[in-house]
């Protein structure tokens, strides 16, 4: 054995108490971003000279994690899965104390500025997936998946419950919320001195190649199909869920109404988590990630039938769910395709892929939703799920070619 898999391979006591703290990361700082998503459009459209701007603030986030997940990827495996938290957690706290200071002095300009920032944390979630599959074997890892992004279900329960708690606390709207993101971001610190995942090290001399390059493992059939149902499954959720709390709003209802749905949303991305890792494990891969995906095209269906809270509703929880298939079933695609070795290589570039697709999907969102037939909500909601079609027959036809290929080729 080498010395580069003895640093990646640490005692299975070590991988469950790793697990255990990436689950927590989840439940406690991952509840910042649906926080954030509940009412950044919001505020936003209080801030924003031109309503067509309301959620510039999302995509800028997700523009910052889209420019982060290389130079972060490429950070933790030099320093450490745990450096890399602790600073996107350092990130995520000044970017949320930005925009509480830029609701205060009515500043769009600098809103957007913290909101960039953000993105820094939101790039770092993306590789709590990854991290816990550092070290477990093929067989768990689909779990191990599972188990992490089972943690959001915390995160579901607890961001929009902090919403309605801080939502209007101040005389500033929304000032309470991002003030208690910056609080939650300093729970990072102490939760991830206790993550015990070593770098992998440099090679020795004379070691064997430590992988494939950037070119070849784009190359990989499997590498690329799951980067674009990644991709295609997280940016379709994206689109719809920023525009679903001013489509809400819009259509009549009140911003409690939108924090609920967005509950139930985020919940029915989380719990299937704690049963997909089996699923993936019985029925393969690019079976949960097919499934996935006419899932998310059933939630197109239902919101183009109607705006009654049920459309919302159901609609949403089909997001949510077709989401949680189709991007855990893309991610352990990913995992089982490249080596140890190769990891700070090839996750960096997916999310990169993966979040430039929900970078464009974000502001594709606001521009349909707010800019569609003079402003009119309700045409804006159909606009928003009417654009998933091609992307959903893009990833479709990617899959299906690739569970067509013999397997040898794979």
């Amino acid at each position: 054995m080498n010395a580069s898999t003895d640093l990646i391979d640490a005692p299975a006591p070590g991988k469950w108490r790793n697990v255990i703290v990436l689950v927590l990361a989840q439940a406690l700082l991952g509840a910042q971003m649906s926080m954030i998503f509940t009412v950044g459009g919001l505020a936003g459209q209080s801030l924003a000279p031109n309503p067509c701007w309301s959620t510039l603030p999302l995509s800028l986030i997700v523009l910052g994690s889209v420019l982060s997940a290389q130079p972060m990827s490429e950070f933790m495996s030099a320093y450490g899965r745990r450096s890399g938290f602790i600073l996107s957690t350092v990130a995520g706290g000044i970017g949320a104390a930005i925009a509480a200071y830029a609701l205060y002095i009515g500043s769009f300009s600098l809103f957007m500025a913290g909101s960039f920032l953000t993105g820094i944390y939101m790039s770092a979630q993306g590789f709590y997936r990854f991290a816990a599959t550092d070290g477990a074997s093929p067989e768990f890892q689909p779990k191990a998946i599972s188990y992490v992004m089972a943690g959001g279900l915390a995160a579901a329960i607890i961001g929009p419950q902090m919403v309605k708690a801080t939502a209007q606390a101040m005389a500033v709207p929304f000032m309470a919320t991002y003030i208690a993101i910056v609080g939650i971001n300093l729970l990072g610190p102490l939760l991830f001195a206790f993550l015990r995942i070593p770098a992998p090290g440099r090679r020795a001399k004379g070691a064997a190649h430590p992988g494939r390059t950037r070119r070849e493992l784009l190359r990989d059939p499997v590498i690329a199909v799951a980067m674009i149902c990644g991709m295609v499954s997280y940016a379709l959720m994206n689109l719809v869920m920023t525009s679903t709390p001013l489509a809400v709003v819009g259509c009549g209802f009140d911003a409690g109404d939108a924090a609920d749905i967005v509950s139930a949303h985020v919940l029915a991305m989380y719990v299937p988590s704690f049963f997909t890792g089996a699923l993936i494990a019985r029925f393969g891969r690019e079976v949960i990630v097919g499934v996935g995906l006419l899932i998310l095209a059933a939630s197109g269906a239902v919101a183009m039938t109607g705006v009654e809270l049920d459309n919302f509703f159901i609609a949403l929880v089909l997001l949510g769910v077709g989401w949680n298939f189709g991007f855990i079933g893309s991610t352990a695609m990913l995992a089982s395709a490249h080596s140890p070795e190769e990891r700070g290589h090839i996750q960096g570039i997916n999310d990169f892929v993966v979040f430039g697709g929900v970078f464009v999907a974000s502001l594709s969102s606001g521009s349909l939703m707010n800019c569609a037939e003079a402003g009119d909500p309700q045409a804006g909601w159909q606009a928003v799920n009417l654009a998933m079609l091609p992307f959903l027959t893009l990833a479709g036809g990617a899959l299906i070619w690739l569970m067509m290929r013999p397997k040898e080729t794979r």
